[in-house]
This record gives C-alpha cells, structure tokens and sequence, in this order.
C-alpha cells in the first residue's frame, strides 16, 4: 500500500497551479478587454469622421444649420471640434443654399423689385415710370385755360401756306413797300360779287375770309373768287365771340370745320391759307390750331369799322389816315348791307392806285 505524500510536498505544486491559472485568467481578461477596446474605439472613430457609407446623414436646417437627425445612443459631433480628443476631426457640413430675401421689397410688390424701383427701363436709356404712377398730364398754355393741343406738323417751304409760327398774327402784305392787302369778311354773302366786279375794274387782288357755312351756301361764289385769282382766309363756322373764349374743342371745330366746308365749296386744289379770328379774337390755343392746320392766323393793320355802318365818308377818311405801305386793310362782303363799303371802295381803289399803291396778298 503505498504511502502519501507529505503535506508539505503538495503544497507547492498547489500553489503553482493556482499561480498558472490566475495568469491564464488575466491573460484571457486582457484579450477580451482589448477586442471589446478596439469595437468602442472603432464605433467612435466611426462617429467621429470614418467611412462615408456607414455615417449616418445629417440634415441642416436653413434658417440656422444646426444638425439634426442624430441616431438615439451616438454622439453627435460639434462641427470644428474632434467627436473624442485624439480622434480625427469631421468635416464640416456644406449647408443647403439658400435665397437671399430682396433688400426693400414691401409686402405686396413684385417679387425681386426693390421697393420703389422702375420698370420698363431698356439699356441706355432712363427708367420709365414705376409700376402704377400716373402717366405724364400734358401742359396747359400758362396763358390759356383750355387743354394743350397737339404739336403743330413742320412747316412746309418758305412762302408756302401754314409757314407762319405759332403766336404770329400777320398785319403785313407778303412784298412789303409801296404795297396794300385789301381783305373781306363774312362772305360770301350778296354784296360779294359787286366788290368783285370793282376789284376787277382796278386789277386788284384780295383775299376773302369766308364763314363756313356761307361757303357751303354760295360755292358758285367760292369758285368765283377762285377763278379771279383771289384767295381765300378761314372765318370760323358760325363767327362766334368772343372767340378767345372758346373752349379748345370748340375752337378746334369752328377753325377745322370751316376750312374743310370752303375747300369743299372750292372744288379739288382749292387752299385756304389763313385764319382770321372772328373779332381778332386770337389766343395761344387757336393760333397753335390754326398753324396745325397749315394756316397762318391773320389780323391787319387798318379798320374802317364799315361793318357798323358809320357813313361812307368815314369809312374812306379812316383807310386814307390809317394806311402805311404794306398795310391790310379789314372790310365786309358779308354780314349784313354792305351798300356803305360797296360806296367806299369806288372812292378808294382809284385813290390807293393814283398814292402809287400796288395790290399783294397778305404775309403768309
């Protein structure tokens, strides 16, 4: 039977073993703690800037591009700063562009129209008028209550019918010197064919400034005048005054209308080249009217007032002492009797003759 070991003999080996045992178990604590290190740091370095594909997205918000949408249990990594120290940093989100507010735009206004802006504008050329404004008011004349009218079309040739500037009223013959213009007023009427029968006597020419609507009433007359080498004036429609008092419509209508009713009564080529105001009523308006029309406003130089009637000798005295060379002189073939003017003219046509006068038309 064999005997034992001493105690004292084990004791040792025991030891031994439980020495070798416990450095197993270290070195196996070790090996684990190492693999379970490595998968946490591996998890951070994922977090903190690892592989594209495997990061999880983070969404910025436009009004202040902080990030959102973190997963549960992950740290969210501050942007410009390492997620842990000695790890590498992440790179900094690109934030999602964003449309700048226009500077100034009201609420309600176009968008990307500054407020108080222009449109309309083209290149080199200045910025009309901003959306909504009120257009441009044309001027009114400062001497005139009525509306402006147009502007007058360019005059034709020097010499010409409508050459006159706007604003001149014609008292002049067209020669000047030793000359005299005789003109006719409200004609065509019954005493017209009488003065034509004395102008004729004396080869005298004239100018007649015929109402519309005695044109459109005696035509044969117009055409009369026409054929004896005579001109004609504009005298309005219906002679109204005080004609400088005329709203511009009307103005327009009387100056227009009657042209258009003797050109009529004339026949094809007839011109009318003057306008004389009834009463010389003439204003800025009607004489811008008037040069619109091609036509020269026309007043004169001498008035014998024969229209009242004052008595032949009167009539005769007042041309005799008014008359200067180059002078128009006002008298009637219309408007009422003219026995006074028809007497008169039988006095003066042999007297401007035997002064060394010659007969023109007037300055157009």
């Amino acid at each position: 039977m064999p005997q034992p070991a001493p105690r004292e003999a084990t004791l040792p080996t025991r030891t031994a073993r439980r020495r070798r045992l416990f450095a197993g178990c270290v070195v196996v604590a070790a090996a684990l703690g190492l693999a379970a290190c490595g998968t946490a740091n591996g998890a951070l370095q994922s977090q903190a800037g690892g592989s594209p594909a495997t990061r999880p997205p983070i969404t910025i918000t436009p009004d202040t591009g902080a990030p959102t949408g973190t997963p549960a249990g992950t740290i969210a990594p501050t942007p410009g700063s390492d997620a842990v120290a000695g790890s590498p940093a992440a790179p900094p989100a690109t934030p999602k562009p964003r449309t700048p507010k226009q500077p100034g735009t009201p609420a309600g206004s176009p968008t990307g129209s500054p407020a108080g802006s222009t449109t309309g504008s083209t290149t080199g050329s200045p910025a009309g008028p901003a959306t909504g404004a009120p257009s441009a008011v044309p001027a009114v004349p400062a001497d005139s209550s009525h509306p402006a009218t147009p502007a007058p079309p360019a005059p034709t040739a020097p010499g010409a019918p409508g050459h006159a500037k706007p604003g001149t009223v014609l008292s002049s013959t067209a020669s000047g010197g030793r000359t005299v213009a005789l003109t006719f007023d409200d004609g065509p009427g019954p005493a017209t064919g009488q003065i034509l029968d004395l102008l004729a006597q004396y080869h005298a020419k004239a100018t007649f400034c015929e109402i519309g609507q005695n044109a459109a009433a005696n035509p044969a007359l117009v055409k009369r005048v026409l054929a004896a080498g005579h001109r004609l004036c504009d005298h309005s429609v219906h002679h109204p005054q005080p004609f400088a008092k005329l709203p511009h419509d009307k103005a327009a209508y009387e100056i227009s209308a009657a042209k258009d009713m003797i050109v009529q009564a004339g026949g094809p080529g007839t011109q009318v080249t003057w306008f004389r105001a009834p009463g010389g009523g003439f204003n800025a308006d009607n004489e811008q009217i008037t040069a619109g029309l091609g036509m020269s406003s026309l007043g004169w130089s001498v008035d014998p007032r024969d229209w009242s009637r004052p008595g032949v000798p009167a009539i005769v005295s007042t041309v005799q002492n008014q008359l200067k060379p180059g002078g128009v002189i006002l008298m009637h073939d219309g408007g009422g009797d003219r026995s006074q003017t028809i007497a008169a003219l039988k006095q003066l046509l042999p007297w401007l003759v035997a002064q060394g006068y010659t007969f023109d038309f007037p300055a157009a």
